[in-house]
């Protein structure tokens, strides 16, 4: 008994997205999670995992069969049929591609949004979602600022402000309230942390995999990038754009501390004043 193609067609197209669920939930591509944004990229990212496994998965097992099925027979000297055209294979593989493109489109715009990549960089008209990826300041350079990262709604305390100057080639980051500079990035849990970036001389990247936040450090563009930990350790810090020779060397790291120990870690170096 011949299956029909339909009914064929249906139970590998089920499978592939069962095999794609699988492999996007039970097979961890990602580093560790240690801050309160990285779910909102690992949401995007499964869905591309899954995506990208049943499209790997079917278009190979369709180039297998056509290998296997359509190959030339021992003794057959003959040119195979002369086949022109299929209107419904070829709304089938135009309409599938266009339908996961624009569903990835308008996912990932949400996700963009909501990282407070749609802000505007004049600091007017931001929604709600890029209000909370940006606190203001009344710098002079206000005006000319790139909102990024996200800062969620729900963190403890005042936002924590450090600024981060990216030069060849090395990270330097200064707590100006306590006029602490650090060759290294210590941060608490629980408390939004605001990067006020800029750039000494060329383009540069601020990247921690494990919190998911990544962003150009332009010269001349000041970059606010907003993060808030939620796993004590110490996680490396990459420069993710190729800035010069020793671009590789690049490289810093962020200690996350309990509040207290964070508090602990400020008082003891923060500088003594003279009376």
């Amino acid at each position: 008994m011949r299956i029909p193609s339909a009914i064929l067609t249906l139970v590998v197209g089920m499978a592939l997205v069962l095999l794609g669920q699988w492999v996007a939930t039970d097979v961890n591509l990602l580093p560790e999670s240690a801050s309160v944004n990285a779910p909102v990229y690992d949401e995007l990212f499964r869905v591309l995992v899954a995506i990208g496994t049943m499209l790997l998965v079917g278009i190979t097992g369709v180039v297998i069969y056509s290998l296997v099925r359509f190959r030339r027979r021992d003794g057959d000297t003959q040119d195979g049929p002369a086949i022109e055209g299929n209107l419904s294979l070829e709304l089938f593989w135009t309409a599938i591609p266009a339908v996961v493109v624009l569903f990835l489109g308008i996912y990932s715009y949400d996700i963009y949004d909501r990282m407070g990549g749609m802000a505007d960089l004049n600091g007017h008209g931001m929604d709600h979602h890029a209000e909370l990826a940006s606190v203001r300041h009344s710098e002079p350079d206000d005006e000319n600022r790139i909102w990024g990262g996200i800062a969620p709604a729900k963190s403890s305390g005042d936002v924590i402000p450090v600024e981060v100057t990216a030069l060849q080639f090395a990270f330097i980051f200064h707590y100006p309230e306590q006029n602490i500079t650090s060759g290294e990035l210590h941060v608490p849990t629980g408390q939004t942390v605001e990067l006020r970036m800029k750039a000494n001389d060329v383009i540069h990247a601020f990247w921690v995999p494990e919190f998911r936040i990544k962003q150009d450090i332009i010269p001349g563009q000041p970059t606010v990038l907003s993060f808030t930990a939620r796993k004590t350790g110490d996680y490396p810090i990459v420069c993710a754009e190729l800035c010069g020779p020793y671009h590789g060397g690049m490289r810093s790291h962020v200690v996350v501390d309990e509040p207290d120990a964070f508090s602990n870690w400020l008082e003891a170096n923060t500088p003594a004043t003279l009376s």
